[in-house]
């Protein structure tokens, strides 16, 4: 690409730090929207209000804009993941937090679920990435604390005779699971059952409220 004078229009684009954020929200609403594959450049470029050329220069490559973009949308859901399932409080606690988390976040992303599923199914090597971009830590390293804290609390219950054995690493794909599907399959559930965006968010509603009972009372013995 031919190289601008800093005082052209690259130039002083590299001081305006909101064209770089303009181009990852187009670029994200494009790519979640569209996955990967079906993404245009040109249409992100159009939807930040910006040339072509300002989404090389920031971001080089479409493979690059879309590593950005992932990494983006699973921060949306991870790191506050990470956190309530490692912290100290209250299994109980944690369950209701972890679905009214995902329920939030999915109401207002609908699209997210099935982007990043499609996104780890055709580039698994961006799970390392998005662990060492979120952490600095690998992710069996990251795994093993996050389970090693949620462990000692299903132990502690199932030792009180409050619960039955669980793996943690099956208790987390149960929850997440049971939080994520109703958006994953949504157009199935709105043609079959016949909802429409109204009903299917109050059924969303209903689930917030009787999520954490159910899932919970399916774990005692």
């Amino acid at each position: 690409m031919r190289r601008l004078k800093k005082s052209g229009r690259v130039g002083r684009a590299r001081r305006d730090v909101s064209t770089e954020q303009k181009i990852l929200d187009a670029a994200h609403a494009v790519f979640v929207r569209r996955g990967t594959a079906g993404a245009r450049m040109q249409e992100i470029a159009a939807d930040a209000g910006v040339n072509q050329a300002l989404l090389h220069y920031y971001f080089r490559s479409k493979e690059h804009l879309a590593r950005a973009a992932f990494e983006r949308a699973a921060m949306q859901l991870m790191p506050a993941a990470i956190r309530i399932i490692a912290s100290g409080a209250a299994l109980e606690d944690k369950v209701t937090r972890i679905v009214d988390l995902y329920l939030t976040q999915l109401t207002h992303a609908p699209y997210l679920p099935g982007y990043i599923i499609s996104e780890l199914t055709h580039h698994p090597e961006r799970v390392r990435q998005l662990i060492a971009t979120l952490s600095g830590l690998a992710p069996e390293d990251i795994g093993s604390r996050v389970f090693g804290a949620l462990n000692a609390q299903i132990d502690e219950r199932v030792t009180a005779g409050t619960m039955r054995p669980i793996a943690p690493q099956t208790f987390m794909v149960n929850l997440m699971s049971l939080c994520v599907f109703p958006f994953a399959a949504a157009p199935m559930f709105k043609a079959v059952i016949g909802m429409d965006d109204e009903a299917f968010a109050r059924f969303i509603e209903q689930r917030r409220r009787e999520l954490p009972a159910f899932f919970l009372k399916a774990l005692r013995p």
